[in-house]
């Protein structure tokens, strides 16, 4: 789930040919979140205590960055947060199960954002499928509190791909972030015969999907290539959220279009990109659940943001690598080579990393999604 990460450091023999004139008329720096300016849209009803809390709750992650979730304003504190069927992933998703998780990392982030304003959120579950639009009713109720979240930490977390130390967790960091939920955060240490199978199977799964046309028509689907469509979109898969960086990534925005996604040189250095990415690692993370009610979903979604949202605490990356849970041959076998009976919702790939960079991906104005 979140975000696809079968990606190139592409650098074109064409591209090379164009020399400087064509690069100072081009596209020439990547576009990050702090290139964007804030909204100002005097129409809305939300009051800005109210529209602080959904910037922060938007900033969860999903898969592509489709941001798969609106919000239905009711009345002064009180909404229903949707299901965004314009933003479901059918290709690799068909069931809806990862847009359910990543609506869960909403909630969990508007929950916490709710704390730091003072408020306690009271919920109501409204959906009995994954594919309903009214997924949860929420009403933000005012109390004196002595504990309040850190909203820095939403601000500041990101997926991160490269850099990884290969370097095991040490026990107390695995014991931070498993805390009190043992029974379904699942540590694999990269040394491990398990956490090699993860590997192997997340290469084969990845050759599998690249391999399907409607899942890598879907990924072009998402690529946003040029700064200008990434601006005009605000969600998606952008070079900086791929870190395709520098030359690569001038390339990449001025020479690159959906058609190409579609072609056997890109699909197979997608896959040899997967290759370098699991060779280097602490392991896996592995979060479960003890079924795929819509309830156990979205509290699974919020369970995988809160470990999201502590890993920077000890400079320790996530990046969720799922696609073996999104290939039915891979899924197939995967409780029984672990040793785990329980489902197995997030599969995040982990590691130290010397810096945690600052976080890149686009995410639409809370006006883009509001419905009123």
């Amino acid at each position: 789930m979140m975000k696809r990460k079968k990606f190139i450091g592409i650098a074109g023999g064409t591209a090379v040919a164009t020399g400087a004139i064509a690069y100072l008329g081009s596209d020439r720096s990547n576009l990050v979140r702090a290139d964007l300016k804030p909204t100002d849209n005097s129409s809305t009803k939300l009051k800005p205590d109210e529209k602080e809390i959904l910037f922060l709750a938007l900033l969860a992650p999903s898969g592509h960055n489709t941001q798969p979730w609106f919000v239905q304003y009711l009345e002064p504190y009180h909404w229903m947060i949707g299901n965004d069927r314009h933003k479901w992933l059918p290709a690799v998703d068909p069931t809806q199960r990862e847009t359910m998780l990543s609506i869960g990392a909403f909630l969990q982030n508007l929950e916490y954002a709710a704390n730091s304003f003072g408020y306690v959120c009271d919920w109501t579950l409204l959906a009995t499928t994954n594919q309903d639009e009214r997924v949860m009713d929420v009403k933000l109720i005012k109390q004196a509190s002595s504990k309040t979240f850190d909203t820095a930490k939403i601000k500041t977390r990101r997926t991160v791909r490269a850099g990884f130390s290969s370097d095991v967790l040490k026990k107390e960091d695995v014991a931070f972030l498993v805390n009190a939920e043992p029974e379904f955060i699942h540590y694999l240490s990269g040394t491990s015969k398990e956490s090699q199978f993860v590997n192997e199977q997340t290469i084969e799964a990845n050759r599998l999907q690249a391999g399907r046309n409607p899942a890598q028509q879907e990924l072009a689907d998402w690529i946003r290539f040029s700064s200008q469509d990434a601006k005009q979109h605000r969600d998606g898969l952008t070079t900086a959220g791929m870190e395709i960086d520098g030359f690569s990534g001038w390339v990449v925005r001025n020479f690159y279009g959906k058609s190409d996604v579609m072609k056997k040189d890109f699909r197979e250095k997608g896959i040899d990109n997967i290759k370098k990415e699991v060779s280097a690692s602490a392991g896996w993370l592995l979060i479960t659940s003890k079924d795929t009610a819509v309830a156990t979903l979205l509290e699974t979604g919020k369970r995988m943001q809160r470990l999201f949202l502590k890993v920077w605490e000890r400079t320790i990356a996530i990046h969720p690598m799922t696609q073996i849970l999104e290939e039915a041959s891979t899924k197939q076998t995967l409780h029984q080579s672990i040793g785990i009976s329980e489902n197995i919702q997030f599969i995040l790939r982990t590691g130290y990393v010397k810096d945690y960079p600052p976080p890149v991906s686009l995410r639409r104005p809370v006006e883009w999604f509001l419905r009123q």
